[in-house]
């Protein structure tokens, strides 16, 4: 199993910026992908941003130029950037990791990080 830990996640002004971090133990070297996810009480879950075992990237068109994805292998830490920050990100924002099993996958999610932003 894998468990994933979120932090960073608060109250900004628009324009602002927040760094969410997204730690993850247990068995990590089987992690294909990991991902940030968000979610508010009026739309359902969507993908913000994914980096894989390669470390390749994809964003969701929303944030793209804004939000940037990283991580740091040693550390099983995850990292979302968002900068120039808009009313519309308000949401809360959860870790996801898609670990590998074989022929198999299981998605693993944290509790999420509530993120408000402030006109």
């Amino acid at each position: 199993q894998v468990q994933l830990v979120e932090s960073g996640g608060g109250l900004v002004q628009a324009g602002g910026s927040l760094r969410l971090s997204c730690a993850a133990s247990g068995r990590t070297a089987n992690i294909a992908a990991m991902a940030w996810y968000r979610q508010t009480p009026e739309n359902p879950r969507e993908l913000v941003a994914r980096i894989t075992l390669v470390g390749s990237t994809n964003y969701s068109n929303s944030v793209r130029g804004r939000f940037t994805i990283s991580r740091n292998k040693a550390r099983n830490t995850v990292y979302l950037q968002m900068n120039n920050l808009k009313p519309d990100d308000t949401a809360v924002y959860s870790c996801n990791a898609k670990v590998n099993y074989g022929p198999t996958s299981v998605d693993y999610w944290g509790k999420g990080t509530p993120v408000t932003v402030s006109s």
